[in-house]
């Protein structure tokens, strides 16, 4: 029987849609919603030429392709991640286990540098400015996350740490019979839901005028909502605190989470500055070098 302040878990089946022995289960409809829905949000962005002033942008056939690209890079960069920062001596020891990806185990970490790649890589291939595929990324990517979040909930997985009195607090069916914080609605609230605000607020104030300047702003963005959040969830179970105590859940303790935020953090201002001193915008060649080149 779960305690007094406690919400009993909302017993969502984790498989959506049973066709025979084919099972199609919310995380993954997580990720179609948010790739359907980044796609369908980076088309309107390139179609408002208001927002780009004069700096070259993808075409409508750009982004259609960049999807495929970036949802490879995702789930390859995801897995490769978490095995790599999460749980390496299981891997090492059982090295089939990397394929199992029905298993679970995604980082978004590791997703994020896997999707990075895979832009910068479709912009050499394609001639675009990688920084303005990282820039529009920035704008859609809360989606995803909002999504994701939401999926983590119903399958009732990367749980809260314990708190007995927390009106809101949830009793998971795998996580003990102990009251939790719901970090994955947390999440969806902070990462999805805020982030997807200030970056359409950001847009519309800056557009994709300085190349990296959105990109930036998410990255420092999603490394502080990331990190608050991680006060609330608890670590992995088999890396624990990698420094401190679980005292409470604003009282200490630093996870895996925290520790990969720092770098993206330190990025995401670098980008900022450089971006807002127009270190990134192209730079215009001489009416000379034009000619030369047969541009004029």
């Amino acid at each position: 029987m779960p305690p007094l302040l406690a919400l009993p878990f909302p017993a969502v089946d984790p498989v959506a849609v049973s066709l025979g022995p084919v099972e199609i289960k919310w995380y993954a409809l997580s990720y179609i919603a948010g790739l359907i829905g980044g796609w369908f949000y980076a088309r309107r962005l390139v179609q408002a030429e208001s927002l780009w002033g004069g700096v070259k942008r993808p075409s409508l056939t750009d982004i259609d392709d960049l999807v495929v690209w970036v949802a490879l890079g995702v789930v390859l960069g995801g897995r490769i991640g978490y095995v790599l920062f999460y749980n390496l001596p299981l891997y090492l020891d059982q090295p089939l286990e990397i394929l199992a990806i029905r298993n679970g185990g995604m980082s978004f970490h590791g997703g994020f540098l896997g999707a990075v790649l895979a832009m910068l890589l479709f912009a050499r291939a394609r001639s675009l400015g990688g920084l303005n595929l990282l820039d529009i990324s920035a704008v859609v990517v809360p989606i995803g996350l909002f999504f994701g979040r939401i999926a983590n909930f119903v399958n009732g997985e990367l749980w809260g740490r314990a708190a007995p009195d927390f009106p809101y607090a949830v009793v998971f069916p795998t996580g003990g019979d102990v009251p939790r914080y719901p970090s994955q609605l947390f999440e969806a609230a902070t990462e999805g839901l805020l982030l997807f605000v200030v970056m359409a607020l950001a847009v519309r104030r800056f557009g994709f005028r300085r190349p990296g300047l959105l990109g930036g702003l998410f990255v420092l963005g999603y490394a502080v909502t990331r990190t608050f959040c991680e006060f609330f969830r608890e670590p992995d179970r088999q890396l624990g605190f990698l420094f401190g105590q679980d005292v409470n859940a604003l009282g200490g303790g630093i996870t895996m989470g925290m520790l990969l935020c720092v770098p993206m953090a330190l990025v995401g201002i670098v980008a900022i500055v450089l971006a807002a001193r127009g270190v990134t915008r192209p730079r215009r060649k001489s009416p000379e070098i034009q000619a030369e080149a047969g541009q004029i």
